[in-house]
């Protein structure tokens, strides 16, 4: 079972909406609280892009290291990170809907590797959440004005 998962119906094409969390630059534009991208690899974008993330969660800023291990055009982007005694395996997907709309999917998972980790991520969960909730609308919007 997925540590956090949310979907949203997205009247966009696929393209707008893969883009939309699958290029760290647009990301970055859609979501306010990203503060800053530090691109760690000369690729910037597509399976084996490596970047560091800047965002607020809890009121203060914290930074993630982030690879792209799974990447698949229009349909799905895995990203990986460990940071905080914890491997976090995130996958956005995309899937077509019949009326032109598309499903876009979030699947975190956490598994913490250290004894503080297991402890805080009950701790944690719902400010994660909430902040995975807001990422989602966001990009929905974006996408559902055309804009980027």
């Amino acid at each position: 079972m997925a540590w956090a998962e949310t979907t949203r119906d997205v009247q966009a094409p696929i393209e707008r909406v893969f883009d939309a969390v699958a290029h760290i630059e647009s990301f970055q534009q859609i979501v306010p609280e990203i503060t800053q991208v530090e691109f760690l690899s000369e690729q910037r974008r597509g399976l084996g892009a490596r970047f560091r993330e800047t965002r607020v969660m809890g009121g203060r800023e914290a930074s993630t290291e982030l690879k792209v291990t799974e990447y698949v055009e229009n349909e799905r982007i895995r990203l990986e990170a460990d940071a905080g005694g914890t491997i976090w395996d995130t996958t956005f997907s995309t899937t077509p809907g019949p009326d032109g709309s598309v499903t876009l999917t979030m699947v975190m998972e956490a598994n913490a590797y250290k004894l503080s980790a297991k402890l805080m991520l009950p701790a944690i969960k719902g400010m994660i959440h909430k902040a995975i909730m807001k990422d989602m609308d966001a990009v929905k919007a974006h996408c559902e004005a055309g804009t980027g």
